[in-house]
């Protein structure tokens, strides 16, 4: 009797410690933050209650209650009942990995070990409760609910290992300071809702005309990131450091900039991306000003000065210096506004934007012309150019360097296919600003069907549901055909588009990526257009 309750009791420690490995994946997209991965967890029933293991699990109880008093048979059913419970869950389409770094090794070493030891203490258990096939239901339920806690056994594996990876952290972050100390470069922070990896990439390439220049890679905004990004990737002679700093709860960016030490801080925009983690804008835009309390009274401010939240920054006086771009106002209403570079005469075709920047206090003008589009580019390119100027580059040097830019990395990136169709790959991290700026470059493509692919935009709080019936609104202006991918967080966008008019059907929903890529691929060709907007991570 005794292997038999073990063999009932293996079975589900086994099964927990592969949920747990499961799980492990979302927990690393969530960046190891439990409060967000238990949020996502019950966010949606099957996440935290699957049907068909829940299903084998409690008929596995009932039927060997009413099976008999056969234990070898009362074995094979919860056995099998086991077996379908514990039997892993297809992952869907996956677009990111579970990345076995160091990190996640040691939680998932914890986390198993725990899994097991509640196996065994299920076991031991199970055994002197009751009788024959009795004891072998009650560690099938012990069993069962092991399993079924897999994922907060995942995150008490995270809090055992806390203690050694604030140890390892704080190792590294040390690292990183006497690194930053030795190479010394000016520290530039950027951070805002939106727009700042795309500045980041703008200042880089616009300085390097003049300085060794080293950007954080890709998206690497949180503390961690940062430090690895100076650990790992910094060269030696790196004369100015461009740092993005994200935030997802208040004082990340204060940490990063205390790590950091920025002389410059830019703040491209403050709007309702993450309004859902900080419930309200002027939450956020105290997140976002941290940036700029960190700088030194000798520092340098740089803002947006298009965004009401970032003028209420400006109107703070700190630092001494602070330069405002706009894109909306005129040269003279700029100058008594106190803005110190803006943009007016703005065009935009397909070939790119031109427009014409001054410097108020100057009043010296320089046409630019970039092969970017979309119009909040010319608002990040404004941001970067305040920073160069006042790292002694010429409003003349700037528009050369301008001239060469690129877009960042799924940042409005067109491309023509051999068959003649475009592909726009907007699909980092859609915001309203920036999902208005891409429609009207696709909807600039007038022959052919213009397609737009999205999932519509998340992590807006209570403005879920108003912006992404105006995207909707917005869509049904520039495109002839959209495919909404994922029926339910889709459905304000859909609404959105049937307000307008939209013709039901050119209208469809589909659950991935793929199905959607396999329809255009199928039906578009030469001359036609699509539009990737937006790309949901794994946890959507």
């Amino acid at each position: 009797m005794t292997l038999m309750i073990a063999a009932v009791g293996l079975l589900w420690g086994i099964g927990a410690c592969v949920r747990v490995y499961q799980q492990a994946r979302f927990y690393q997209i969530e960046e190891y933050m439990s409060q967000r991965y238990i949020r996502w967890l019950f966010s949606a029933r099957g996440r935290w209650l699957p049907t068909r293991s829940v299903a084998a699990g409690i008929g596995g109880i009932f039927a060997g209650l009413f099976v008999g008093d056969t234990t070898f048979v009362t074995l094979i059913i919860l056995l099998i009942a086991g077996a379908i419970a514990v039997y892993p869950q297809p992952p869907g389409e996956v677009k990111k990995g579970f990345v076995r770094t160091k990190r996640a090794t040691r939680i998932l070493g914890a986390s198993f070990a725990v899994a097991l030891l509640l196996a065994i203490l299920a076991v031991a258990v199970a055994r002197p409760i009751l009788d024959g096939e009795l004891s072998l239901v009650a560690a099938h339920t012990l069993g069962f609910l092991i399993w079924w806690s897999a994922p907060f056994i995942l995150v008490l594996g995270a809090l055992l290992m806390e203690p050694v990876e604030e140890n390892i952290r704080n190792g590294f972050k040390r690292q990183a300071q006497a690194k930053l100390h030795r190479v010394n470069p000016v520290v530039i922070g950027i951070t805002g809702s939106y727009g700042k990896t795309s500045t980041k990439h703008y200042i880089a390439h616009i300085l390097g005309g003049k300085y060794r220049t080293f950007p954080t890679p890709k998206s690497w905004n949180t503390i961690m990131g940062v430090t690895r990004a100076i650990n790992e990737k910094m060269p030696d002679d790196a004369e100015v450091f461009i740092c993005e700093m994200g935030a997802y709860v208040p004082g990340e960016i204060e940490g990063i900039a205390a790590l950091t030490k920025p002389t410059v801080s830019i703040v491209t925009e403050v709007g309702p991306q993450h309004l859902e983690r900080f419930k309200t804008l002027g939450n956020i835009a105290i997140a976002k000003y941290e940036i700029i309390k960190a700088l030194p009274p000798d520092g340098v401010g740089v803002f947006n000065f298009d965004n009401v939240h970032i003028q209420g920054m400006i109107a703070k006086n700190h630092p001494e210096t602070r330069l405002a771009v706009s894109r909306e106002l005129s040269p003279e209403a700029a100058k008594q506004s106190e803005v110190r570079f803006v943009a007016t005469g703005i065009t935009e075709s397909l070939d790119g934007l031109t427009f014409t920047v001054t410097d108020t206090e100057t009043s010296h003008s320089t046409e630019f012309v970039t092969s970017l589009v979309g119009l909040h580019n010319v608002t990040n390119i404004l941001l970067a150019t305040a920073v160069a100027i006042n790292m002694d580059m010429t409003l003349e040097n700037v528009a050369a360097r301008v001239r060469s830019l690129q877009p960042a990395e799924a940042r409005l990136v067109r491309n023509v296919l051999p068959n003649g169709m475009t592909i726009i790959n907007d699909a980092y991290s859609a915001n309203p600003v920036g999902a208005l700026s891409s429609l009207r470059v696709l909807g600039m493509h007038s022959t052919g069907r213009r397609l737009l692919i999205t999932p519509g935009m998340v992590e807006l709080g209570t403005l879920h549901e108003t912006e992404n019936h105006r995207l909707g609104e917005h869509a049904a202006r520039y495109t002839t055909d959209v495919i909404l991918v994922g029926a339910e967080q889709t459905q304000p966008v859909r609404a959105g588009l049937e307000s307008a008019g939209f013709p039901p059907e050119h209208l469809m929903v589909m659950e991935t990526v793929t199905e959607a890529i396999a329809w255009y691929q199928q039906h578009l060709g030469n001359g036609d257009t699509v539009l990737f907007l937006n790309d949901l991570p794994d946890t959507y």
